[in-house]
């Protein structure tokens, strides 16, 4: 690598590096109209309509390992397809 690409990769690395710091020092801003904001609740009547689904996908996971290690350990001919 050139001098100059090396350079723009140092470059780029400190800034990753810096970015988050900065970003976390620098001041927040609070204006006074923000001040007599509240915050809004959540609609709790329909909490969560899909309810069954983690089950469902544990399942089917489980099914998919269960046929690859039966496809993978199905060992008709002990002899190996290569020369």
């Amino acid at each position: 690598m050139r001098i100059s690409k090396k350079s723009f990769v140092a470059l780029a690395a400190a800034s990753m590096l810096i970015a988050p710091v900065a970003a976390q020092a620098a001041p927040t801003a609070k204006a006074k109209s923000t001040a007599s904001v509240k915050r809004a609740g959540a609609d709790r009547k329909a909490e969560n309509k899909a309810e069954g689904t983690s089950v469902v996908l544990a399942a089917l996971a489980a099914a998919a390992i269960i046929t690859a290690v039966v496809v993978a350990s199905d060992s008709k001919s002990n002899t190996p397809s290569s020369p």
